[in-house]
C-alpha cells in the first residue's frame, strides 16, 4: 500500500531520500519481537551495498520522520519507506525488498506467477498476527493491545 507522502524540507538543502543516514531506504519493524529483531539484523547483513537504514519502530522520532505513516500501521506490519517518500508494508514491503537487495532479484520473479502477491499477503498478516507466538519470549507480552488483522 502506498500512502500519500508529506515532504519536509531544510532551507537550502536538497530533499532527502527516506531521511536517514543517507540511505535511499528505510526499513520500519517491531523492536519487540524477537523473530523480527533476528530477521532486520539478517538483512543488515544482506545489505551489503548499504541501501537500507533497519530501525525499530520504538525507536524516538520514527513517527516524526515518517507523519504521513498512521502510528497503528508501525504496530500491524513493517513499513519500507522508499526514495520520495514512497511507501510499501507487509508483503508489498518483502517483495520491494526483494528487488532492491542483490540476491533478492533473484527470487523476486515470483510475485509474477498469478496469485502469488495474495498468498503473500495472507501468510504475511498471519505471521504478524502471530508474531508474538512464533519465536519471541515472555518480553513480547509488552505487544500492543487490540491489534486487529483484517483478512
Amino acid at each position: 500500500m502506498t500512502h500519500p507522502v508529506v515532504r519536509f524540507t531544510v532551507r537550502g538543502q536538497g530533499e532527502a531520500s527516506s531521511g536517514g543516514l543517507g540511505r535511499p531506504y528505510t526499513l520500519v519493524y517491531d523492536g519487540t519481537c524477537r523473530m523480527c529483531t533476528k530477521l532486520a539484523n539478517a538483512l543488515r547483513k544482506w545489505d551489503h551495498q548499504r541501501e537500507i537504514e533497519v530501525v525499530p519502530s520504538q525507536e524516538l522520532g520514527v513517527m516524526a520522520r515518517f507523519p504521513w505513516i498512521p502510528a497503528r500501521a508501525f504496530s500491524e506490519a513493517i513499513q519500507l519507506v522508499g526514495p520520495g517518500g514512497a511507501t510499501w508494508q507487509g508483503a508489498q514491503a518483502v517483495e520491494q525488498l526483494l528487488h532492491v537487495l542483490p540476491r533478492g532479484r533473484w527470487i523476486a520473479w515470483v510475485f509474477r506467477i498469478p496469485f502469488v502477491r495474495a498468498l503473500a499477503d495472507r501468510v504475511y498478516r498471519w505471521v504478524a498476527r502471530n508474531r508474538y507466538h512464533l519465536g519471541c519470549g515472555d518480553h513480547c507480552q509488552s505487544r500492543p493491545l487490540n491489534v486487529e488483522f483484517k483478512d
